[in-house]
């Protein structure tokens, strides 16, 4: 049983397999200022890479960016915490891990549940002024990492930001100072993962499963299940798929605000989407054509999906809706059918089932 950082790493050390029972709050035990080495300040970075003083058509160099690439990789040393094979991390009643990442690295047979994971903050977030039209701050760390790694499963838990919301952050050179990534990310070839019962709260950048346009090793992984997840107040990445047959069914997502809300499924490159009895509830000024976000893909499979609206639910053709708003046409056939998974509730006992029962302390 661990109940501190210095517990965890070490449960995580000892030989397999292993299962690691989180009592309590584990956090670490320093702050950013610990961290921050070779002269890094943020209101010198700031001054440093201002576009007006250094433009917008190259990344950040010299001495500035190198202080806080330094100080990042301290962070990243003591906040990213390897998870092996043949692992379970199980959280007892009241659990949570706060500011640490969790990384599954080439790992095989890891299992994590019942924990509330809190605010994996960079304390050193990297300006790029050529991503994208406008820039954009770029951040390192998830609460849960699965990279390179087969058989994994994420159950019964909460993620939130806790008292550091990405709906708060400061605005920089006009775009959000983004401190935090992915709640679950899954890529670098991983294959064979399960997300379910899980809670994602208020949050930008969810769930990104296939990190990078490459086929090379992508293709043909990143086989992965989304099922009974609530989804409340996410900007986005309900998940975005590159590559992966991914089955997403039986989610409750909830939008209620049109200035939080970008788009739930990101039809990515190669994607293979199949969308089942999932439960929308959106508030009246969030456009349900927007539920999709083409990232490149051609086709999403949709079946038995719900609309609510205000007090009126309705089935929804997710993909019938995006095509009437936008152009390119999406397909409406992935080209696969799911074999594998567990029984599938009607789309209208969503909400009540995962309500009731995603989330850490839920377990039944």
């Amino acid at each position: 049983m661990v109940t501190d950082r210095a517990g965890l790493v070490a449960a995580l050390a000892s030989p397999g397999p292993r299962i690691v029972y989180v009592k309590g709050v584990v956090d670490v035990d320093r702050t950013c200022a610990d961290f921050a080495t070779g002269g890094y300040t943020l209101a010198g970075y700031l001054a440093a890479y201002d576009p007006a003083v250094w433009g917008r058509d190259t990344e950040p160099s010299g001495p500035l960016e190198d202080a806080r690439a330094a100080s990042a990789a301290a962070q990243t040393k003591y906040v990213k915490l390897k998870v092996p094979s043949d692992t379970t991390i199980v959280g007892l009643p009241g659990a949570t891990i706060r500011h640490i990442n969790l990384h599954v690295d080439k790992a095989d047979n890891v299992i994590i549940r019942n924990i509330r994971f809190e605010d994996a903050a960079d304390c050193f977030p990297q300006w790029d002024p050529t991503d994208g039209d406008e820039g954009n701050w770029n951040s390192l760390y998830d609460n849960i990492s699965v990279t390179g790694s087969t058989h994994v499963w994420i159950d019964h838990n909460t993620f939130t930001d806790g008292d550091d919301p990405d709906a708060e952050q400061p605005v920089y050179f006009g775009r959000p100072y983004q401190v935090h990534d992915g709640q679950a990310d899954i890529t670098s070839a991983s294959d064979l993962v399960t997300v379910s019962w899980n809670s994602f709260r208020d949050h930008d950048k969810t769930m990104l499963i296939g990190s990078t346009n490459n086929p090379a090793s992508d293709r043909g992984r990143l086989g992965v299940t989304v099922h009974h997840n609530e989804f409340y107040d996410n900007l986005q990445r309900l998940p975005r798929v590159r590559f992966g047959k991914v089955h997403v069914y039986n989610n409750y997502y909830q939008a209620p605000d049109a200035a939080t809300f970008v788009y739930a499924l990101g039809v990515g490159v190669e994607s293979q989407i199949y969308a089942e009895n999932n439960y929308f509830r959106l508030g009246r000024a969030v456009d349900p054509s927007a539920l999709l976000y083409d990232w490149g893909g051609t086709a999403l499979t949709a079946r038995g999906n719900l609309l609510r609206v205000g007090g009126t639910e309705r089935p929804i053709d997710l993909v019938g809706t995006y095509n009437a708003n936008h152009d390119p046409d999406l397909g409406a056939d992935a080209g696969w059918t799911p074999a594998l998974h567990t029984g599938i509730d009607p789309a209208a006992a969503v909400p009540r089932e995962v309500s009731r029962h995603a989330g850490a302390g839920k377990i039944r």
